[in-house]
């Protein structure tokens, strides 16, 4: 059985508590879609999955 996941602005509201200066996105606006996005950082792009549990997965 699936668990349901909390909503963006859930976890957006639940991020502001913890520290209001922490930038933010919504996984939704991260992948728009997708089940991997790119992250380009210090001259190393670096794969960011979401699993099929939902969960999240950086890989160099």
């Amino acid at each position: 059985m699936m668990q349901e996941l909390p909503s963006d602005e859930e976890v957006l509201a639940a991020a502001k508590a913890v520290d209001e200066d922490l930038k933010t996105y919504g996984s939704s606006e991260l992948f728009e879609g997708a089940k991997e996005v790119g992250i380009k950082h210090a001259g190393s792009v670096y794969r960011l999955k979401i699993t099929r549990q939902g969960k999240l997965i950086l890989n160099k």
